[in-house]
């Protein structure tokens, strides 16, 4: 082989590397991965150091009076999210959960043909007003082993109303309790007082 053909074939070499390195360079300027200036995914987080933010706390009302001012038709709206699992009608059947017909009153855990769990087997008492009202606010809570899991009515009036609809699905329903009169509205924190006149 003379030193042309040589020559050629290592010409031929050369271009071609020449040709992927050039190649190699214009593909990673235009595909080139820049790193982000922050890592990952920016979460933006209140800071809690104060304590969560809440809302305005609702207004302390007795149930009495929340009772009485309950109806009877807001609380069968606000109790169709019970009716998966609770018949309300009298003679109705058990669902997932007991029939709830008479329950104002009634002993606790009793309802007949009813499996209840083992915590509310051993719940003592009645459903009375209070009980009841504490009971929706949270079942967990109340009847900690409690198979319900409903998560609870939060508002308390809506707790009134269901509570008044339930009262009503009864042969005798309960009498409600006289609503409890407001307290005198307190002075606020630094008012001073009228001097008392002098004689």
């Amino acid at each position: 082989m003379d030193s042309f053909e040589l020559n050629k074939i290592m010409g031929a070499v050369l271009g071609t590397l020449l040709f992927i390195l050039s190649l190699s360079i214009v593909s990673g300027g235009i595909f080139a991965s820049h790193p982000p200036k922050k890592a990952g995914y920016e979460i933006a987080v209140k800071d809690d150091k104060a304590g969560p933010a809440q809302g305005p706390a609702e207004p302390q009302v007795p149930l009495a009076n929340l009772l009485n001012e309950a109806n009877a038709e807001k609380g069968a709206s606000v109790a169709r999210q019970c009716v998966a699992c609770h018949e309300f009608a009298k003679g109705g059947a058990n669902k997932v959960g007991p029939g709830l017909y008479g329950v104002v009153n009634n002993d606790a855990g009793t309802h007949g043909g009813f499996n209840y769990s083992n915590a509310m087997k051993n719940k003592k008492g009645k459903w009375t007003f209070e009980a009841l009202d504490k009971f929706l606010e949270n079942p967990s809570k109340t009847v900690p082993g409690t198979s319900m899991t409903f998560l609870g009515i939060r508002r308390a009036a809506d707790r009134a109303a269901v509570i008044v609809y339930l009262n009503k699905q009864s042969d005798s329903p309960a009498p409600l309790p006289p609503p409890v009169a407001a307290a005198p509205d307190q002075k606020k924190d630094g008012e001073k007082k009228d001097a008392p006149a002098k004689q």
